[in-house]
């Protein structure tokens, strides 16, 4: 049975390639759903998958890629239904 979940991430994590490193790590879990960024500077996502997967997501998300300077992730549930993951425009 698939979780999902909402994670928002704070820090140095616009202007340092974090979403398209998040849709690559994405892909090679095997994790559905959504990245974009926000006005406030923070980074949202809606991630998707098995367990194991979305643990592993999540994790990676706390480091982000070689530039970025995670602060905070916070992980809530999420509800909806995915099949591939994507870039979302800025909200």
């Amino acid at each position: 049975m698939p979780i999902t979940l909402h994670l928002h991430i704070s820090g140095r994590v616009q202007g340092v390639w974090y979403r398209g490193a998040l849709c690559r790590e994405a892909e090679r879990l095997g994790v559905a759903g959504w990245v974009r960024n926000r006005r406030d500077g923070a980074v949202e996502a809606v991630v998707q998958g098995e367990e194991g997967a979305v643990a592993a997501i999540v994790e990676w998300a706390r480091n982000g890629p070689p530039a970025a300077r995670v602060d905070d992730v916070a992980a809530t549930p999420a509800d909806g239904t995915f099949t591939s993951f994507e870039r979302r425009p800025t909200a």
